[in-house]
């Protein structure tokens, strides 16, 4: 674990609590979000998305199926009388399926007006990466529009790869 003295490092988010972003307050502006991203895992890759799009992290809780859905859309919740879909992350990226357990997270995020669940294996913390280190994806043409990879953000021990969330939830 780092030093509490490491400037890039923001507090950690749990599961039980909303992330604290503004999004519903609009307490927060731009720019206190500004080069912020949520990290979480997937198997044995640590990702991050933009602190902007997530409205709360909550626990796994029950799914209801739809059916005729794609493959890693798991379903819908209800969540405080509105009903979300919900995305497993993991099926998504193509890797196995693997049973929740008590770190598994549903991030909520908004984009597009449309509120929607990411399930992902564990939510980490909130990471300051500034725009100079982050090497945004410079793969061809026809794979830049299927990717959903905004970039690899360089921390001070590690690399985090950063989604691109509208694409993500898009294609």
């Amino acid at each position: 674990m780092e030093s509490l003295q490491n400037p890039q490092r923001e507090t950690p988010l749990s599961p039980q609590s909303p992330a604290n972003t503004g999004f519903d307050s609009g307490i927060a502006s731009e720019d206190t979000m500004k080069d912020k991203f949520l990290t979480f895992w997937i198997a044995e890759e640590e990702y991050g998305m933009g602190i902007e799009y997530v409205t709360e992290i909550i626990g796994v809780q029950k799914i209801t199926k739809v059916p005729d859905m794609p493959h890693f859309i798991k379903g819908v919740i209800n969540l405080r009388g509105r009903v979300i879909p919900v995305v497993d992350v993991r099926t998504r990226f193509g890797l196995s399926e693997r049973e929740y357990d008590e770190r598994t997270c549903i991030v909520v995020i908004h984009v597009n007006d449309q509120a929607t669940g990411m399930i992902v294996d564990r939510v980490n913390e909130v990471l300051n990466i500034p725009q100079d280190q982050i090497e945004f994806s410079h793969s061809s043409d026809i794979n830049k529009e299927r990717s959903f990879i905004l970039g690899i953000g360089k921390t001070e021990d590690s690399v985090k790869i950063l989604l691109d969330v509208e694409k993500f939830m898009t294609h």
